[in-house]
């Protein structure tokens, strides 16, 4: 799952070498955080948020067994840097 986010994150933005992925895992659940330079967020989210539900859409039927997958964007600084 996680190949796959990298993969299709990196090519929805603008400046995919300042972006990273990190994987949480819990309790039946596993959450990526996907930080990115803030002009890139509304490429993640698409038009009327469409991107990202067809991301996390993609994200939740890949999940196993009763487990969860859920993908959270997080900000940041305008530069990329923090």
């Amino acid at each position: 799952m996680q190949e796959f986010l990298n993969f299709v994150l990196r090519q929805l933005i603008d400046y995919p070498d300042e972006m990273v992925l990190t994987r949480h895992e819990g309790n039946k659940r596993t959450t990526f955080h996907v930080r990115v330079r803030q002009s890139d967020i509304g490429k993640i989210i698409g038009k009327h948020g469409q991107t990202i539900i067809a991301i996390r859409n993609l994200l939740a039927a890949a999940a196993q067994h009763g487990e969860r997958a859920q993908l959270e964007i997080i900000e940041a600084g305008g530069s990329g840097a923090e």
